[in-house]
């Protein structure tokens, strides 16, 4: 069975925590990791890219000299792509570039990031990620605490508090379970989670 560290919220370690092998302990399918990774990058951008065809640029209305005579090459318009000022040849213009693959293989995806984290020992299990109040001071020495420069902190459900206490931290993400996602297993180096999280986590996909 995967195992992983179990830390207070001090960062001091306090014992060892089993991990479900259904979900940590799968052999990672890096084929779907890539596919899942490039879907979440499509899926994020924006597509609001555009530019000016010949037909969208002002001017060009006139032929710029006779067709024949003048030894120069012809010309219909000076709104041409080979002209200064003239439209874009193929210009981008907004599009849509998100796209769906299907669930199994998000899951499968989820799963294999999540068990290549295990199998490197780059997750650590927190007994109560909680704190009365905004206090970055204490995120930091618990990371601290953890070695952990890196992290993706998750939590049960939405904690503004935790969330606040964390967002300055350079290389330091908060998320609630429900966002979780592959990019952002693979994107930094510790999983940092609570133990709350950890069996919400077993009740959907163990």
């Amino acid at each position: 069975m995967a195992k992983a560290g179990l830390y207070n919220i001090t960062g001091k370690k306090v014992g060892d925590f089993d991990l479900n092998d259904a979900i940590f302990g799968i052999e990672p399918n890096v084929a779907v990791m890539h596919a899942a990774v490039k879907n979440h990058l499509a899926n994020c951008r924006q597509g609001t890219q555009s530019a000016l065809t010949r037909a969208e640029v002002s001017g060009g209305g006139k032929k710029p000299w006779r067709q024949k005579g003048t030894g120069r090459a012809r010309q219909g318009s000076t709104r041409a792509p080979q002209w200064t000022h003239g439209g874009i040849a193929f210009a981008p213009k907004p599009r849509d570039y998100s796209y769906a693959i299907n669930k199994k293989a998000k899951r499968l995806a989820l799963l294999s990031a999540l068990s290549a984290k295990a199998g490197e020992e780059e997750i650590y299990v927190v007994d109560e990620l909680k704190l009365d109040e905004i206090k970055t001071k204490s995120i930091v020495k618990m990371l601290e605490g953890m070695e952990v420069a890196n992290a993706l902190l998750v939590t049960a459900e939405s904690d503004n508090v935790i969330y606040r206490s964390a967002r300055n931290i350079e290389g330091v993400k908060v998320i609630p379970l429900n966002n979780i996602s592959t990019y952002d297993l693979i994107k930094y180096d510790s999983l940092v989670i609570s133990k709350d999280a950890v069996a919400k986590l077993e009740e959907v996909y163990a």
